[in-house]
């Protein structure tokens, strides 16, 4: 906390946390322990307000005036998980009937990546600044600690397995740890990569540009000491990739140009570990033009058209694959979806105001969704795939 407290307040603040903890650890045995732990019960402070977090919130991320905003979210389970922001972390271990405070300070969260309850990681900035650090907690979020990264450029994404275990990958390139962020280690990558991904220290994907003619997609089996392309996708730009790999599924965003509040861009997936590929859709547009992949305009949309811009995806088993959205231009948000690794697809533009939202899947058909909106950021909770979703927190603009 970096809010001036007096010693009783501070007091109060240490029982909170370690409440907290403790909640939020009951909460993932539960789930562990009981298949219906999703089916929190109703209580009288289970609701879809704010649950009286505003105030506390705002001034201990010192945004006094303004709009409290959402960022990511992350869930370990179906009913334990946290939403971050710009300055603050709250949690919930009932499936979003109550949630609490669990940090307010200078961190300005844009990822967030909790492997257990206890260990988490984070990529995030400070205000006035438009750097991002990678961050470490080991008491479930209220305490942070910024890991130095000598020598290694900023990330765009990180993925740890464990507590020890994990990747960061940067603009163009992938690096691994193998002793919870203290070092890292770079991956071999091919030349000109502008994403990577490995599911393993053996198998990895990487997204290579192409001058003049478009995208490559790379695959290796070990470790990257060699590359085999697996597809390639003309494209008249290249600005840019997205990859997400789990099981043996694998997923390409890759982006054409922007403009008018519209991006243009492509999306491809694989079923069998990168050995074929399906051109999922390519989002050309009028003011962002053809889409990677796309000899005329259409060959279809992701959510949240017009103009939508992707946010993240969430990968569940072999087959299912969720794709969040935002539309600057039309405020809203939208989600599409596959359950068959990419052979159908469905966008579902939903009802809630926003121009960005980002997703995390626990189950096939249980999902969470931050929003953010100038006027309604809200978390949303949706058991059924997607297609409905229910209000679980929400800042209301006229609370400023």
């Amino acid at each position: 906390m970096r809010i001036k407290t007096t010693k009783n307040t501070k007091t109060w603040k240490r029982a909170s946390v370690i409440t907290l903890v403790l909640t939020l650890l009951w909460g993932m045995g539960q789930a562990h322990t009981s298949p219906d732990a999703s089916a929190a019960p109703l209580t009288a402070t289970c609701g879809t307000g704010d649950h009286g977090l505003t105030s506390d919130l705002k001034k201990g991320s010192g945004v006094e005036g303004q709009q409290l905003q959402f960022t990511d979210i992350d869930f370990l389970n179906q009913t334990t998980g946290r939403a971050a922001g710009k300055g603050f972390l709250i949690g919930t271990s009932n499936a979003g009937c109550t949630w609490q405070s669990i940090y307010t300070g200078q961190w300005q969260f844009e990822q967030l990546n909790f492997p257990n309850n206890v260990t988490g990681y984070a990529l995030a900035g400070v205000k006035g600044s438009s750097l991002t650090y990678l961050i470490r907690t080991d008491d479930g979020g209220s305490h942070w600690k910024r890991l130095s990264t000598p020598g290694v450029p900023p990330f765009k994404r990180i993925d740890f397995s464990d507590k020890n275990n994990g990747y960061g990958y940067s603009y163009n390139g992938a690096y691994r740890t193998t002793n919870g962020g203290v070092t890292w280690s770079k991956m071999n990558t091919p030349a000109n990569t502008r994403a990577a991904t490995f599911n393993t220290d053996k198998l990895g994907y990487a997204v290579v540009v192409v001058p003049g003619t478009g995208y490559k997609i790379e695959k290796t089996s070990n470790g990257g000491k060699s590359w085999n392309t697996a597809l390639q996708v003309k494209s008249g730009t290249w600005n840019g990739a997205d990859l997400y790999a789990n099981g043996s599924q694998v997923w390409a965003i890759l982006y054409g140009d922007a403009g008018m509040s519209q991006q243009s861009y492509s999306l491809y997936a694989s079923g069998d570990q990168g050995e074929s590929w399906r051109q999922v859709f390519a989002q050309s547009t009028a003011g962002a033009g053809p889409a990677p992949g796309a000899s005329q305009e259409g060959k279809g949309s992701g959510p949240a058209n017009p103009g939508g811009h992707p946010g993240n995806m969430a990968l569940i088993g072999n087959q299912t694959a969720y794709l969040s959205a935002g539309s600057p231009a039309t405020d809203k948000v939208g989600i599409g979806r596959s359950f068959d690794g990419g052979s159908t697809w469905k966008n579902i533009d939903l009802k809630m105001a926003g121009y960005r939202a980002r997703i995390s899947f626990p189950t096939t058909k249980i999902g969470w969704l931050v929003v953010t909106s100038k006027s309604r950021p809200a978390v949303y909770e949706t058991t059924d795939g997607g297609i409905t979703w229910s209000a679980k927190i929400l800042f209301h603009s006229e609370q400023n």
